[in-house]
């Protein structure tokens, strides 16, 4: 497939009536590789089909990723139960009804999951458990740092949109193994201390509040190993305008179930815990 983006658009509008060929990188910059686009006065014409000059000005106002595919173009969004789209950061992030699935204002949404992965030390031949896709960020780092993965996705449209992004490709290679379910109801089905490392790394509390219970918490501490390490992304929603402090309620629940040496880690937006 070949990936645009607005400003490849933008950068392959300006060069139509100067040049005759640009050589541009069509994969997202997931590697330095540059393909050649030749432009004609009303289309240009890809490694992967041509598109006409009126659709790419559409696509240089809209803020999402468009790919090409067996001489098609499409846009990377997805209209069922909600609006789901690939934002064009570099890596792209999802949004899901205008919120988006990752940080990316200080920071992009690969610096994101190294906080995650950073903060429970992943290391080589341990089991992990990564308890919200999305698009496979986490799943994908802890399987390079020599991780046994297991990841859960509830939503098939976010499923989709992972297959379609380039960044997510190491998801469906067969080595990490991918669960499409709830993670409330899927943790139930492992067994006791299967896992070494757990990232959890629900949708905010508004729209999975069932994944900041007591009782997955509990399921959580179940099949954590001994010694076994926790991280729970929980953000900060409200607490610079109405003073709110989830990190610390979900802190109280953690410990009310059974885990121990629960800190803040302020760079990563969550907590992490052990297992004694």
């Amino acid at each position: 497939m070949n990936y645009l983006t607005p400003s490849l658009a933008e950068e392959i509008l300006k060069a139509m009536g100067k040049k005759e060929v640009i050589e541009v990188n069509l994969n997202l910059y997931k590697d330095n590789r540059k393909e050649k686009v030749f432009l004609k006065e009303d289309k240009a014409i890809f490694p992967e089909g041509e598109v006409e000059k009126e659709i790419l000005k559409k696509i240089a106002k809209d803020n999402c990723v468009y790919f090409i595919k067996e001489g098609r173009v499409y846009k990377a969004a997805i209209a069922k139960d909600g609006y789901y789209k690939l934002v064009p950061t570099i890596p792209p992030t999802i949004e899901i009804n205008g919120i988006r699935m990752h940080r990316t204002k200080e920071l992009n949404p690969y610096e994101d999951t190294l906080n995650k992965i950073n903060s429970v030390g992943v290391r080589k031949g341990e089991k992990v458990l990564d308890t919200c896709m999305g698009l496979g960020y986490t799943a994908i780092e802890a399987y390079k740092r020599g991780g046994e993965v297991v990841t859960i996705e509830k939503n098939p449209n976010v499923l989709e949109l992972a297959k379609i992004n380039p960044y997510s490709e190491e998801l469906f290679k067969g080595d990490i193994k991918v669960i499409l379910g709830d993670a409330f109801d899927v943790v139930k089905k492992f067994s006791d201390e299967e896992f070494s490392v757990i990232i959890h790394d629900p949708p905010r509390f508004s729209l999975a509040g069932h994944l900041y219970s007591e009782g997955f918490y509990r399921e959580l501490f179940r099949i954590l190993k001994s010694g076994g390490r926790l991280f729970h992304y929980v953000g900060n929603p409200g607490k610079k305008y109405r003073g709110k402090d989830l990190q610390k309620g979900v802190m109280e629940r953690l410990r009310k179930v059974g885990f121990t040496k629960i800190k803040r880690v302020k760079e990563a937006l969550g907590v992490i815990a052990e297992k004694p």
